[in-house]
């Protein structure tokens, strides 16, 4: 059996077709170019399953379903995304246009959750009945599934963990608020630093990198120059890593997962990410005894789309 999913991102959209097993057997990604219109970005979402499907030389006949992973706060029942702060959509129902596109059943789950289901089914996590899911990227997402099974809260915007506040009144977040996770834990938060301290210390390896072009620097940017020694980098590194070490050990107090596995753009560097954390995890965690395991996404991007394909799995 085929299963199509898609991971709708602020930044790309990334779509596959995955057999019973989890295997992505065809891969397709494009930018999202948020700030579009909803239909302009659905269109792009069934180009994308059409070119798929035909470079596996299938029909959608061939094909199970479709599953999307999306961003925000959904109501599964209805098929609708009721808000996304990342993206221009609001109360579109997405099941219904993408089912009217391409014509196949369409199971829609928030993204964080659809990339847990995915770790859970055949990656990092699998065989954990308790786990939870971060995905750092252009914001912060977390899946959390409990004895095996999703956990959505009552309305369906359960486990927005990037959005729990961890600085009274601190950096605006894209939501709205101040303070949030997500606004000092994202990859875009470390960007953000990575410029504001290019622009103040034109000394910085953070800078020479770049050529002085303060908008070319990225999340890598800072962990670059700080592999170079340069000290602004490790202070603003230092600073990122016990943020997003915060947000953890208040998940896994509340919790108590057999495992948190980290998955986005900054698991990328591995150790130097996972190690601090743990550490800190450790001596931080309530009780000062941790059994939580910290692991690294083993299905990297591609965890999204093989949780949303398995969303149709009976």
């Amino acid at each position: 059996m085929y299963y199509l999913g898609i991971d709708l991102g602020g930044t790309n959209i990334s779509a596959g077709i995955v057999n019973e097993s989890g295997e992505i057997l065809a891969k397709a990604v494009t930018p999202t170019m948020n700030g579009r219109e909803a239909d302009d970005i659905l269109d792009d979402m069934a180009a994308l399953c059409n070119k798929l499907a035909d470079e596996l030389e299938l029909s959608f006949e061939d094909i199970e379903s479709l599953g999307l992973g999306v961003p925000g706060m959904i109501n599964k029942k209805k098929g609708i995304l009721m808000y996304a702060n990342n993206l221009t959509f609001k109360n579109i129902n997405i099941v219904k246009e993408m089912n009217k596109r391409i014509g196949l059943p369409v199971y829609i789950e928030n993204d964080a959750n659809c990339a847990a289901i995915g770790e859970n089914v055949c990656g990092a996590a699998h065989g954990n009945k308790n786990i939870i899911y971060v995905t750092i990227g252009t914001g912060v997402g977390a899946g959390i599934i409990i004895n095996g099974k999703v956990f959505s809260g009552s309305f369906g915007g359960g486990g927005e963990a990037g959005h729990m506040v961890i600085v009274a009144d601190g950096e605006l977040c894209s939501c709205g608020r101040k303070g949030c996770w997500e606004a000092y834990a994202s990859a875009s938060a470390l960007r953000r630093e990575g410029r504001i301290a290019a622009a103040k210390y034109p000394s910085s390896k953070i800078y020479d990198i770049v050529d002085g072009n303060i908008k070319l620097i990225d999340a890598k940017t800072v962990f670059d120059a700080a592999d170079l020694g340069d000290e602004v980098a490790e202070y603003i590194l230092g600073r990122y890593i016990n943020y997003l070490a915060i947000g953890i050990v208040n998940l896994v107090n509340i919790f108590q997962p057999e495992a948190v596995v980290i998955g986005g753009g900054v698991c990328a560097q591995g150790d130097r990410v996972i190690k601090p954390i743990q550490k800190i995890l450790d001596e931080k965690v309530y009780g000062g005894e941790n059994k939580t395991e910290l692991k690294i996404a083993t299905l990297g991007n591609d965890a999204g789309i093989v949780g949303a394909a398995m969303l149709g799995r009976k």
